[in-house]
This record gives C-alpha cells, structure tokens and sequence, in this order.
C-alpha cells in the first residue's frame, strides 16, 4: 500500500499526506449517518424550545444554528467518551457507516506498511467538525471544534504509552484545505518529546518549537493524513464561510499500551489471530457503552499526565 519512498518520508518527516484512501461512497454513507444524528438531536432542541425549525434545513444550516444556541452537537457526535466527567448518560456515537470508515480495509493496510499486522483500534479517535472561524463563540477552546494547538500525539497520552509503535490517521471527510483550515506540521521527529502545558489545550510548551518551519498539509475528502505520534502537528483556523470535517483516528501495535487504559481498545487486524478481529460494529459500540458504566462510578481520570505549574509553562 505504501511505496518505500514513502515510508522514508514518514520515517523522516512525521507526516505522510495521502489522497483517495477512503472510497467517496463511504464518506457518503458517513455523512448520511451523521445527518440522521443531527436531525435526531435538532429536532430535540426544537420540542425543548432552544432553536426554531423551518423548511429546506440542511446539515450545515441545523450545525450553525445549534451551535449559536448553544446546544452541544460535539459530544453526541463524537466517537470518544470525554476527558472530563462522565456520566451514565454521557452521549457517544458509534454506528455502521463510521465503523467501516474505521476499519476499511485500504487504511488498514496502510497502517500495516508501517507497524506489522497487528493492529489495535486505539481509542484515542474524535470526530472533528469545525465552523468557520466567525461563528464560534468567545470561549470556545476544544480542539475538536476550533484550531488545534501545536501539540504531539505522544503528548496527549499516558506516559505508559511512550514507547507504543502508534499512527495517527487523520481522515478528511470535507477537502482540508489552507482556507478551511487543514492541519500543519514542523517536519522530523528527532527532537523527541517535547513538554506539553495544559493550558487553553494541551500544547507544547512556549518557546520549546520553531513553528517557521511548519508545512501547511491540505488534502482533499477521502485522504488521509498519517502522523508520527512525536511530530508536531497544529490546524490553521477556519477562515472559510463553510464547516471543516474530519476524523482523528489512532492504531497501534497489538499488545501495547494505548495512553487511556481506561477506554476501550479493539483488535483491527490480525495475522495471528484473525478470529479476535473486531468485526460488528454493534461490540464496538457496546464496549465504550460499557467503558461509559464502569467510568461514570468511578474517581474521574485525567487523559494528559502534564503539569501547569511547570516551570515551562510559567
């Protein structure tokens, strides 16, 4: 699936940008779920008085509405339970058509070029759907709606993963472009973990990064961008007049730490052990179903292992 070329790009650079990885007809059926979530939800916050209906809304219109009423889409939508408090009803979406996004057979097999075939679905993986730089609100600060903070993947986990063999694959069901605020990256992974600051988001810490170096990374629905999980890595904002959509997806090598123990992992592929493969999408979703029951009794647990009295981050 990958030449060797570009696997010594990715060994040297972090970053690999791929075009025409996912078929359009799965990117479809994706947007097709998820626009039957948003009617669901939107037509919830109608009956609760929060937004007003009308005829001829599409999924854009029923996003920016909801957001400006301050209804959270985010986490009903997301394929991840929370960094912070979680309860019984904590909302989390898994389905069919975003679990063969997850689990199509050409990702897949890009991600085995690069760690073998044992694979895991890390459960470090977000959806990412993010309006135009104008609509957001003043304190709006998650990642996974306005731009993303210069951070390494490395650095968003346990330090009992820092030795993982992990890719992040970054799935772009919208073009990602410089306008709409497509991901940028400082080429090379040789300067190792770099310390992180937990402040507005998890980022590196000032001054220990030349971002002049950065590489704006366009590429169009479909493609996928694969990171090193020690290359830094940041959006641009969404300077465009229309919403930016992606998936964050993590794999790593089966038997590994993952960086949240305490979400689930599955089994993606398996040369070994092909009958453990994770294969229904309905035990996906049971098992963070699960995760939500177990986690919502328990003390809550930070995701990210850093400090913000730090002297670096002073």
């Amino acid at each position: 699936m990958l030449t060797q070329a570009q696997k010594q790009d990715f060994e040297q650079n972090g970053y690999l940008v791929l075009p025409d990885i996912i078929p359009q007809d799965v990117i479809a059926a994706v947007r097709q779920e998820y626009a039957t979530l948003m009617d669901d939800l939107f037509a919830g916050w109608v009956r609760e008085g929060r937004v007003t209906d009308s005829p001829g809304l599409s999924f854009w219109d029923k996003l920016s509405l909801s957001y400006a009423a301050g209804c959270d889409w985010f986490q009903p939508m997301d394929i991840s339970l929370p960094g912070d408090v979680i309860t019984t009803g904590t909302p989390m979406h898994f389905g069919p058509a975003i679990f063969d996004l997850v689990m199509h057979d050409r990702l897949l097999g890009i991600i085995e070029a690069l760690i073998g075939p044992e694979i895991t679905l890390n459960p470090i993986q977000h959806v990412r759907i993010k309006p135009p730089a104008p609509q957001l609100s003043d304190d709006e600060i998650r990642a996974h709606v306005t731009s993303t903070e210069w951070h390494q993947d490395r650095g968003v986990g346990h330090e009992q993963a820092d030795s993982t063999e992990m890719i992040t694959a970054w799935v772009a069901i919208t073009d990602a472009t410089v306008e709409n605020g497509c991901l940028q990256a400082v080429p090379g992974i040789d300067a190792g973990l770099l310390p992180h600051c937990p402040q507005k988001q998890t980022a590196i810490a000032p001054g220990a990064l030349d971002k002049s170096k950065a590489v704006p990374l366009p590429v169009p629905s479909g493609g996928v961008v694969l990171f090193h999980p020690l290359v830094a890595h940041a959006s641009l904002p969404n300077l465009s007049d229309g919403f930016r959509w992606s998936f964050d997806l993590r794999f790593n090598v089966t038997g590994q730490h993952t960086g949240r123990e305490h979400f689930p992992k599955f089994i993606a592929r398996s040369a070994a052990a092909p009958e453990t493969v994770l294969t229904d999408w309905r035990k996906w979703k049971l098992g963070w179903e699960d995760a939500r029951a177990t986690l919502a009794s328990e003390p809550h647990i930070p995701i990210h292992r850093w400090s913000a009295d730090a002297p670096v981050c002073a």
